[in-house]
């Protein structure tokens, strides 16, 4: 079983990109978050959670889920360049990285 990796990004949405109008919004996710996944041809899977409702210190939530955290590195990387975050439009609060059932790898490997 190939171990499967997560990392949940706390975003804040900053007022330069609340002053957008939604259709920008959506253009510019579109163009630099969502164009940089086929590049990953299903390596990478990201998904999105508004939070901003629930919580103050994080308005978003990204999850990228991954067999191979070099390609979440390497998806960083490529998402650090674009204007969400150099603008900035967005700050990045914290990324937590976490296995999926990474306990039921260490049951079955027998050194419990």
């Amino acid at each position: 079983m190939a171990t499967r990796y997560a990392f949940f990004i706390h975003l804040r949405a900053l007022p330069e990109w609340l002053r957008l109008p939604r259709e920008q919004r959506r253009v510019l996710g579109e163009a630099h978050l969502h164009a940089l996944l086929p590049r990953y041809q299903g390596a990478l899977r990201l998904r999105h959670f508004d939070a901003e409702a629930f919580a103050a210190p994080c308005s978003d939530l990204m999850l990228v889920e991954t067999d191979d955290p070099l390609k979440h590195y390497d998806f960083m990387e490529r998402l650090r360049d674009s204007p969400l975050l150099t603008v900035p439009y967005f700050e990045v609060l914290q990324i937590l990285p976490a296995i999926e059932d990474g306990y039921v790898a260490f049951e079955q490997s027998g050194t419990t």
